[in-house]
């Protein structure tokens, strides 16, 4: 898939005969994965009336990324799977008090939900937005236990993003002790602010990435974070706002 010019067009069955569509092109120094972001695996359930919906996938990123003098963080969309699949492993959710369901979008109270472990997925640690958009929010094993080889997909600045289980270990680790302030409780990973990232303590970088084969690659792990959420190449346009850069819809500009 490296090779310039070149196009990989894929074909994925479940036993429901759903088809996930993707189309892996690369075309000078851009890589794009197009899909119609329907998994060849089972999902749900969730909330009622939550559905996977057909999209227009198209994410587009470098296909020779460089490591930056940066670090760039506040990314929507950490990459995307070969399968066609978008890694979105934040949320928008925070601890609300004042709703009924102990969450809202008001960020006043600082303890952003943590997606897996906070909110309801499905067994492929993955569910739907309002616009039945699927995506992972943690490992997807049904699709892991399927892969030749490791690679799991690209991220958002064009890094390899790979999957090896235990063979790798995150820094970032549940805090000890009790929440001082907000929801209270033990830190037990229910939002992003129980955990912190001690240098060391594994054996991936803060943005969950390590050199492979002689290259800076990502991985994708078993524990928070899951996938990256921060990123050291050129992060494309197309996973900042969270839906790549779709086509228009029956012809539509």
């Amino acid at each position: 898939m490296k090779t310039l010019g070149t196009t990989l067009a894929l074909t994925f069955l479940t036993a429901g005969a759903v088809q996930a569509h993707v189309t892996i092109t690369v075309d000078g120094d851009q890589r794009c994965i197009t899909s119609d972001g329907v998994p060849d695996h089972d999902t749900g359930p969730w909330r009622a009336g939550a559905t996977v919906q057909e999209q227009n996938h198209r994410f587009c990123m470098d296909a020779t990324p460089e490591l930056t003098d940066t670090i760039t963080q506040s990314v929507h969309i950490s990459g995307i799977t070969l399968t066609g699949i978008p890694m979105r492993p934040g949320t928008a959710e925070y601890y609300d008090p004042t709703s009924e369901r102990g969450y809202s979008r008001d960020p006043s109270s600082g303890w952003n939900v943590e997606g897996v472990g906070g909110l309801i997925m499905d067994a492929q640690n993955a569910h739907v937005d309002g616009d039945g958009m699927y995506h992972y929010h943690g490992i997807p094993y049904a699709l892991t236990g399927t892969l030749d080889g490791t690679l799991f997909g690209y991220a958002a600045d064009g890094f390899e993003i790979h999957y090896v289980g235990d063979q790798v270990q995150s820094s970032w680790q549940l805090k000890s002790g009790e929440r001082t302030s907000g929801p209270g409780g033990a830190h037990d990973g229910t939002y992003v602010q129980d955990y912190e990232f001690i240098a060391g303590s594994g054996t991936l970088d803060e943005c969950n990435g390590a050199m492979m084969d002689r290259s800076y690659v990502y991985f994708a792990t078993d524990t928070y974070p899951f996938f990256p959420r921060c990123f050291k190449g050129t992060v494309s346009s197309d996973f900042i706002g969270g839906r790549g850069n779709q086509p228009p819809r029956n012809g539509e500009g």
